[in-house]
């Protein structure tokens, strides 16, 4: 089953400066040598990259060339049918290249004049308070690795393509990077675990998993269902449910599976309206207080 999602791979470095990817045992480079050399010595980049440094380039190979090559044009020919107006509107913008693997100073070059985003390396899990935290500031964490040859329309992991294709396509738009600035705003007044849950919930039922509806259609804004070519065409068979932010909040979902309920927005305007308005007010009381609006949904709550 697909299980792209938040499976970021460990990230160790020893005493000595070894730095290793802990690849899972079903991830399709685990016995690729090379790959994984390659893997170790990425992450080793994005580990010595200090703030305000120049962000480090990566030499991609023919190889990890030739899968975004791959994977670009199959999603791009998705996103004319499935993705929203506003991130088709956007990526036109962004006019990401197709025959090469942008690099991640590249990707601020085209989104600092749009929304004043920029992009910086992560060698793979950041801490939620950082990750969400940094949206503030409009820096996005990204990963610099590609997925591995032998199947590039799946990952196990977001790799680059994830990172670009799906977040970077949202936030060369205005209304979304506003959003974001929201979350990262949200983040800074947060004191306790539970309440940065509930926010990062929300975030993946809407910024990752989103989808609306336009002239009739269901169309999808979420960058997980972007970057996903299993994801995008599965997410008209989920089950469809009006925002709720509190059913968003605290609904159980596994990342290893196609998501089977999916939080459907009216227009682009009830997305900053629910959504964007919940991120500009929430708090550390917010959840509570969520418990006792009206549910429109009923999607499982985790107890």
């Amino acid at each position: 089953m697909f299980t792209e999602a938040q499976l970021y791979s460990p990230v160790t470095r020893t005493g000595d400066g070894d730095v290793t990817v802990h690849l899972s045992t079903e991830h399709p480079g685990v016995h690729d040598p090379a790959y994984r050399a390659r893997r170790n010595a990425i992450a080793a980049c994005a580990l010595e990259y200090t703030p305000g440094a120049p962000t480090p380039r990566i030499a991609y190979t023919e190889a990890e060339e030739q899968v975004w090559r791959t994977v670009s044009i199959e999603l791009a020919r998705k996103h004319r049918g499935l993705a929203s107006a506003e991130v088709l509107a956007a990526a036109r913008r962004l006019a990401l290249p197709t025959d090469h693997i942008p690099q991640l100073d590249e990707i601020s070059a085209a989104l600092t004049p749009l929304t004043g985003f920029r992009y910086v390396p992560a060698a793979g899990l950041v801490p939620l308070r950082e990750f969400f935290g940094s949206f503030a500031d409009r820096t996005f964490h990204s990963t610099q690795y590609i997925r591995h040859h032998s199947a590039p329309l799946y990952t196990p992991e977001p790799d680059a393509i994830h990172e670009i294709i799906g977040h970077a396509t949202q936030l060369a738009s205005p209304r979304f990077a506003a959003i974001y600035e929201a979350v990262g705003a949200a983040v800074a007044r947060l004191r306790t675990d539970a309440a940065l849950k509930f926010l990062a919930d929300v975030f993946w039922f809407s910024l990752e998993f989103g989808v609306l509806r336009e002239h009739g259609d269901i169309r999808c804004y979420g960058a997980g269902l972007l970057s996903s070519y299993g994801e995008i065409d599965e997410f008209r068979r989920a089950e469809l449910r009006p925002l709720d932010v509190f059913a968003m909040g605290t609904g159980v979902y596994d990342i290893t599976r196609y998501q089977p309920v999916l939080f459907c927005a009216e227009s682009m305007s009830e997305i900053e309206d629910v959504i964007g308005a919940f991120f500009e007010t929430m708090d550390d009381e917010t959840p509570l207080r969520a418990r006792h609006l009206p549910t429109h949904a009923n999607v499982p709550v985790a107890q």
